[in-house]
């Protein structure tokens, strides 16, 4: 079907099934004929009471009635409307069995089920169902389980109607077709005139001072003597009435205030705000006092009660006397003080409502302040309603800035509910809609905080019902903009839309402006309008409404306008076409479409995320990487040839992120499909990487890394494979690394670099200058030569990553070179980038060097703490390697600050991790255990130690040997050999002076000056 034709919307809607109780015995009872009369009777006037609630019958099937609301136009009440359609239903078969009883001796009883849920809905005119979906089973199944005369409503109606109905729970039962049980609530009793989710006015309100300030202009102006009109113009739940409820607090001491509300739907309601201003003065009695010893009294009082009535059904219409009669009165009340008329939600008012306020506005010469808060279709039905005018004014009212959202979510009182993290999502969510705010902060704390801030259903009513009352072509236009997302512009959403539609939609998006459910955007490059939805919540009801075969057949025309895009104007949007295109696969998945369509689509979108995700890994932007990869490949057959290399990208970026378990997963299955369709480039980027990965998390040893990083070097120097060069001279990396070879590793690192640079490959690039970091810090070249070599390598690759792996080994030098605030200045830069662009294993890494460094330069407190936070980042990972290593980094620590039992259990931490073969933190723990053994006036076992760390530190790691010669001085001391002691430090002087390391060689003079270890 193409989407220009007619189409089936998703909806939510409430439905209702009614029965008559016992039907069968009736047939027993009465004649056919008569049976036929009060079934007759009965339909009728039960299809009266729907109607009049703004149900659309369906259908009669034997005795039973189905009715939705929602259906052909949604209301923001719909719940409520079927639920008093409901009781009144009961009510109205209540006096039709008075006439039953007296006529035939019987009477009838009914059940009724009612529920709220989402369904597919048809054009009966296309013969169409209406409704179609669970939610209609639900509500049949309701309506039997019901005892006879009672009312369930089922859970997702509740809350929609929780503070206009007194309802019970009842206990869990299960229904025929329904997986889990069921608990509807029982209605016992329902407020006609209640709001189904009231609005609290008891919690302070936030901002708004500027708009409290017209009011207050305008009532000192009223006072004076003349009628002044304000309107407080904005969209639903924005705040028009917590504004006027604030206001009329605030001059409640000064003046009378008066507040009627206009109804949405009913008989009778054209006056209802002046009904309800009447009941307030106290009806008929209370009128009459208040004009007492006027001259027109009698006049006055026969108007006002010939509008409102003393009974249920209020008039319709009005004539002069009408108007002038309530000026009157108006007038009259405001001899005494200054009196406010607030007319609530007047977009619904009749026209005649509307004709009488500006009567009062313009003939009214009391002290009157008339208050009418709106919606914006007020001024579609009166364009002049805010023209310029003497003594009116109006204001609209803006969303709440971020800010002043977070303020009011605060004071919600929903207690610790609403957690400090959720409450940030509440606010993004909400866009600084008060009501959005209250609503969603309202549902978390009744769900718990492990709930998620998502669309409560009162919200996504009143928007279905904006939409609802859209024409069908601007229907379109807003549901096209939809698919295409928050932003769009005019020529795009013109290219989706039917050809009858097509010329005239910029005057439709203009009209939706006038709505105030888009807004122009200027965000954007370029010289078309751009477009923005009002709030993300608009274009997620307009989207929602779509059926799926109409957004799959949207996002596929959408995303093969954007190819076009990509071809004649070279506009990187790669990721944009591929969301669509990945949006028709999933929906053509969904909905059984043909296979070979649907694999098409697939293949699509994975071309187009796949290359995004690419250039994003070459860029550093590991997070966005390995989520477009990750869909990229889940758009794709498992044994489409071109899975494998995604897969293999996906598991880079995965590593890259610090997510090593899934990256393993993704390598895993990269290596198996590339030995089987015969791909050696891929197999052997693949393999390395994940051998890179088992290594550092435990799994295998370095001779088996050093030997697959050399099989893979020889394979790929023969396909000339920079990429996969660069992979498997990482590998070498890690391992040189375990084993102390820090010239070699700097020589690898070195080569990965240039491989890294060739392929365009920055994250691996700077993961290269990320290793390069210790080979120079710990390493034999003297700092100031590190310093001058990083600044050499920072010059040569500008970019953030380079710059942050080059801004670290620069920070540990300057501390070694007595700088201590520069070179903090420095290491913290590098985190802060690391950090920014998601590298979190890098950014993680840092402690290893920073926490030495700091150690070094005489900051035992600085150095734990950032130990500390890489230690606990490391676990959560799951990355052994550098777990091990931070571990025993953290012991030295620890012994430096005398905590030696914390220590050891470090110590003990990283032995376990560690591998046999792992010389750096062997050797580190074999120092703490001999500083430990030393303190405990073991000397003996502490020599023993401390010669096996200096044993163990044997390479050119010149930082570690410097260290287990100054536990060995340590442990010499505490054993009574002083002279070997002054040796021992003299030793790790030799090495301190070599590395041009001053603050640490100056530590070491200190010792030898105060004969200290």
């Amino acid at each position: 079907m193409e989407a220009e034709a007619a189409y089936e919307v998703r909806k939510t809607v409430t439905l209702l099934f009614a029965d008559v109780a016992g039907s069968t015995s009736l047939g027993e009872q009465l004649d056919p004929e008569a049976l036929r009369g009060v079934m007759s009777h009965y339909f009728e006037e039960m299809r009266d009471v729907l109607e009049r609630h703004g149900g659309t019958v369906e259908k009669f099937i034997g005795d039973a009635v189905m009715a939705v609301f929602g259906v052909p136009v949604a209301h923001e009440d719909d719940a409520l409307r079927a639920v008093r359609a409901a009781d009144e239903m009961q009510l109205r078969l209540g006096k039709l069995n008075r006439d039953f009883e007296r006529r035939h001796g019987m009477r009838l009883e009914m059940r009724i089920g009612v529920n709220t849920g989402e369904v597919v809905a048809g054009d009966p005119a296309a013969g169409q169902a209406i409704v179609t979906g669970d939610p209609v089973n639900l509500a049949k199944r309701l309506e039997q389980a019901a005892p006879p005369g009672s009312i369930l409503i089922g859970k997702a109606t509740y809350p929609l109607v929780k503070d206009a109905v007194k309802a019970g729970p009842l206990q869990s039962f299960p229904v025929k077709g329904k997986r889990d049980q069921v608990a509807p609530f029982r209605v016992e009793a329902v407020d006609r005139l209640a709001a189904g989710v009231a609005r609290r006015f008891d919690r302070p309100l936030v901002d708004r001072e500027t708009e409290l300030g017209l009011l207050e202009e305008a009532f000192e102006r009223a006072a004076t003597g003349s009628c002044y009109l304000f309107t407080v113009l904005g969209p639903p739940g924005i705040g028009k009435s917590r504004l006027a409820a604030e206001f009329s607090r605030k001059i409640a001491d000064r003046a009378q205030v008066l507040a009627g509300r206009c109804l949405p739907y009913g008989e009778g309601i054209t006056f209802w705000p002046l009904r309800e201003i009447v009941r307030k003065l106290g009806g008929k009695e209370g009128v009459e006092a208040s004009l007492d010893g006027s001259d027109d009294a009698a006049l006055v009082l026969n108007g006002v009660l010939s509008a409102v009535g003393e009974t249920e059904r209020a008039g319709t219409s009005a004539g002069p006397e009408t108007s002038w009669a309530f000026r009157r009165l108006f007038e009259t009340l405001a001899r005494e003080q200054p009196l406010v008329l607030v007319f609530e939600d007047i977009h619904w008012a009749a026209p005649t409502l509307l004709d009488l306020i500006e009567y009062l506005h313009g003939w009214g010469r009391g002290r009157v302040l008339v208050l009418c808060p709106a919606r914006p279709e007020l001024v579609e039905q009166r364009p002049t309603w805010v023209a310029p005018r003497p003594n009116a004014d109006s204001v609209a009212l803006q969303a709440l800035s971020p800010s002043e959202s977070n303020a009011l979510l605060e004071g919600l009182g929903d207690g610790d509910a609403v957690a400090a993290a959720v409450r940030l999502q509440v606010a993004e969510a909400a866009e600084g809609n008060p009501l959005f705010l209250e609503q969603m902060a309202a549902k978390l704390a009744d769900e718990g905080p492990d709930a998620k801030p998502d669309l409560p259903p009162s919200i996504q009513a009143l928007l279905a019902e904006r939409l609802d009352q859209l024409s069908p072509d601007a229907r379109a236009v807003i549901e096209r903009a939809a698919v295409i997302g928050r932003e769009f512009h005019g020529r795009a959403v013109a290219d989706l839309c039917p050809p009858q539609v097509r010329t005239a939609v910029p005057s439709h998006l203009m009209a939706l402006v006038r709505k105030e459910l888009i807004r122009p955007d200027f965000s954007g490059a370029g010289s078309e309008d751009g477009y923005r939805f009002q709030h993300i919540l608009i274009r997620d009801a307009a989207y929602e409404a779509l059926p799926k075969r109409v957004r799959a057949e949207l996002h596929e025309r959408f995303a093969v306008w954007l190819e076009t895009a990509l071809n004649d104007r070279r506009v990187e949007r790669e990721e944009i076409a591929g969301y669509h295109f990945e949006q028709a696969f999933r929906y053509g998945t969904e909905l059984g479409h043909r296979e070979d369509a649907v694999a098409t689509l697939g293949a699509r979108a994975a071309q187009h995320l796949g290359k995004a995700g690419k250039r994003a890994l070459a860029g550093g932007d590991v997070a966005a990487a390995a989520n477009l990869l990750a869909r990229a490949s889940a758009s794709l057959d498992d044994a489409d040839p071109a899975r494998v290399d995604l897969l293999a990208s996906l598991g880079m970026a995965r590593t890259a992120a610090g997510e090593l378990e899934t990256a393993l997963e993704a390598l895993d299955e990269a290596v198996e499909r590339a030995e089987v369709n015969g791909d050696r480039r891929t197999r052997c980027r693949a393999a390395a990487e994940r051998a890179r990965i088992s290594f550092i998390t435990g799994r295998i040893g370095p001779d088996e890394a050093r030997a697959e990083a050399e099989a893979a070097i020889s394979e790929l120097e023969a396909l000339d494979d920079d990429l996969g060069l660069t992979k498997a001279w990482l590998l070498l990396v890690f391992v040189h690394n375990w084993r102390l070879e820090y010239s070699a590793l700097d020589r690898a690192a070195d080569r990965a670099r240039l491989y890294a640079q060739r392929a365009g490959a920055a994250l691996d690039a700077a993961d290269a200058l990320a290793w390069i970091a210790p080979a120079t810090v710990l390493g034999p070249r003297h700092v100031e030569s590190g310093i001058a070599h990083m600044e050499r390598i920072r010059s040569d690759a500008p970019g953030p990553l380079a710059e942050a792996a080059a801004l670290v080994s620069l920070g540990c030098l300057r501390l070694m070179a007595g700088e201590t605030q520069v070179g903090r200045d420095l290491y913290q830069r590098s985190e802060a980038l690391y950090r920014d662009l998601g590298v979190r294993l890098l950014a993680a890494a840092q402690a290893t060097l920073t926490g030495w460094s700091e150690l070094v330069a005489g900051d035992a407190k600085r150095a734990e703490a950032l130990l500390r936070a890489g230690y606990a980042e490391f676990e959560e990972m799951g990355e052994q390697s550098l777990l091990s290593g931070t571990a025993a980094e953290l012991g030295r620590v620890l012994c430096k600050k005398g905590s030696y039992d914390e220590a050891e259990k470090f110590a003990a931490t990283s032995e376990e991790l560690s591998g046999p073969g792992d010389a750096f933190n062997l050797s580190l723990i074999a120092g703490i255990r001999a500083r430990v053994l030393a303190a405990r006036e073991q000397g003996a076992e502490a020599v023993q130690a401390a010669e096996e760390a200096v044993a163990r530190s044997a390479g050119d790691c010149v930082e570690l040997s410097a260290d287990a010669y100054r536990a060995l001085a340590v442990a010499l001391r505490a054993s009574g050999r002083d002279d070997d002691a002054e040796a021992a430090l003299h030793d790790a002087l030799r090495l301190y002076d070599a590395k041009g390391n001053l603050v640490a060689a100056e530590r070491v003079r200190e010792a030898l000056a105060h004969q200290i270890a």
